[in-house]
């Protein structure tokens, strides 16, 4: 793939005896919007997770711009990664949460402005005409000194988004972005996830239940199902006219749902 920035080679995660991820590859191109759909239980949020080196894997590779993340070569062998390694690996990744997870004794401001000072070292000034624009560019500048509990749901998580922003990642994971909003907010974070995409050409893996806004958003959807892709290729051809039986029962389920 040119340009490949993340690819899953043979990863295997397990519980115990339940295999989540069953030898999964998965290559992504820098720039590209990768959109993973499927039912609950299918391993969906987990390749995000074993992305972020949230969880560890049992088997297989998972590399970044051609580096491998969670080993590392010490005299011509493959190890596992130290912390340093790691720490190094995930400065290129961002990741935004369902729950909106910010501080709660901090403003606007500081939520966005204070994660690059304490982690990047990051000076306190640019941090935070930095942590302005950001929140300018999600629509939230107005708020920069709210506390999150003056927030709705909306409102919290496109400053999330803009924290994660403020951290300068290359790839940015979205694990079910909307799932904890109300119908009303959900259009006001799925327009700067949009923006992100299309303006900003930032590489985008993104878990997410609504359908119609993967089909927009997505330059691939992957149907995921017992910890396997079914099937993948762009949102016209899995989603409009899917080919594999499981995909069309689950879109199916999910249309009869609305």
């Amino acid at each position: 793939m040119q340009n490949e920035k993340i690819r899953f080679e043979g990863v295997t995660k397990r519980y115990g005896s339940l295999v989540v991820l069953d030898q999964l590859n998965l290559s992504i191109a820098e720039g590209e919007v990768v959109t993973i759909i499927g039912p609950s239980g299918s391993g969906k949020t987990t390749v995000l997770r074993c992305l972020m080196t949230l969880e560890s894997i049992e088997d297989g590779l998972i590399y970044i711009d051609g580096e491998p993340l969670n080993k590392m070569e010490r005299g011509g062998q493959m190890v596992p990664a130290s912390t340093a390694h790691l720490r190094k690996m995930r400065q290129k990744l961002g990741m935004v949460f369902q729950s909106f997870n910010l501080f709660p004794h901090l403003t606007v401001l500081q939520n966005c402005a204070e994660p690059p000072v304490m982690a990047m070292g990051v000076g306190r000034n640019e941090a935070r005409e930095r942590a302005i624009d950001l929140l300018n560019m999600v629509g939230m500048g107005d708020k920069q000194n709210h506390y999150p509990a003056q927030l709705s749901g909306g409102q919290q998580q496109r400053v999330a988004i803009a924290r994660t922003l403020a951290m300068q990642p290359e790839i940015l994971v979205f694990d079910e972005p909307t799932s904890a909003l109300d119908p009303e907010t959900i259009e006001e974070v799925t327009s700067v996830i949009r923006s992100l995409a299309v303006k900003h050409s930032y590489t985008i893996l993104m878990v997410t239940h609504q359908i119609d806004f993967a089909h927009d958003i997505s330059d691939r959807i992957c149907f995921f199902d017992k910890g396997r892709i079914v099937e993948q290729g762009p949102p016209t051809s899995v989603i409009d006219a899917p080919v594999e039986p499981r995909t069309q029962q689950f879109l199916r389920k999910v249309a009869q749902a609305r």
